[in-house]
């Protein structure tokens, strides 16, 4: 599936580092495609310092670990909004090939959780254990992670955000979007989610979503807590090259 026709006062839509896909259409996806990238980011990152930090390195298990739970929290509240309010809404408007593709999507989630649920674990027992077999076994998980989530966030931006384009109007979306995905967030959250959101954002695109309605509180939150969160980034992923 496919959105090709283009209309002058449809919102330009951005391209991120290992997006597939970004369809012209009314609803802008801008904070859909910065939340795939924050996780196609983590998972590389992740996999990298599951190869080569040491198994005897507690410190940065520790951070690691406590890092790993800010991406887990992110990547649960996403798909939860999309399973529980995104994809039977579409569900309703589409047609037959429509269907399967959001149905599909249901199936990715189910099968990606149980993968992301071992890695904690991994992370846990690293976190308090010289465990070389738990590393191990830790890198091979996150790699198989990484490709599930690769392939599902490929289907969802080649063919689901391309029925979201068809079928949502602008306001539609925005309601969704506060409804399931930012409604209820603490501060204490945000101040987390922010900086990481962001991270390996290229400038230009930052600005571009700081721009946005509701953008300058997040531009103040990310000026506040950036230099907090690479330190901890640092400390995390110190191992990696």
């Amino acid at each position: 599936m496919s959105t090709t026709e283009t209309h002058p006062e449809w919102p330009h839509q951005i391209r991120l580092a290992g997006q597939t896909a970004a369809h012209p259409g009314p609803v802008d996806m801008s904070m859909m495609y910065v939340m795939h990238h924050a996780f196609r980011r983590d998972l590389t990152a992740f996999s990298a310092a599951a190869r080569v930090t040491p198994a005897t390195d507690r410190q940065a298990w520790a951070a690691l670990a406590e890092r790993w739970a800010l991406f887990s929290e992110a990547l649960h509240h996403h798909h939860s909004g999309e399973d529980r309010a995104l994809w039977p809404l579409l569900l309703e408007r589409t047609d037959d090939a429509g269907r399967a593709t959001l149905r599909a999507m249901e199936d990715e989630h189910a099968g990606i959780d149980p993968i992301l649920e071992a890695c904690a674990a991994g992370f846990e027992r690293l976190a308090n254990h010289a465990d070389e077999d738990a590393r191990a076994g830790l890198a091979v998980r996150l790699a198989s992670g990484r490709e599930r989530l690769a392939e599902h966030l490929r289907h969802e931006e080649t063919e689901a955000i391309a029925i979201i384009q068809r079928v949502l109007a602008p306001e539609e979306w925005a309601r969704l979007e506060e409804d399931e995905f930012t409604q209820g967030i603490r501060l204490s959250q945000l101040l987390a989610l922010v900086p990481w959101a962001v991270h390996e954002v290229p400038p230009a695109t930052r600005e571009l979503l700081f721009a946005q309605p509701g953008g300058a509180v997040h531009r103040v939150l990310w000026l506040l807590t950036r230099r907090r969160f690479r330190r901890r980034e640092e400390l995390a992923f110190r191992h990696v090259a």
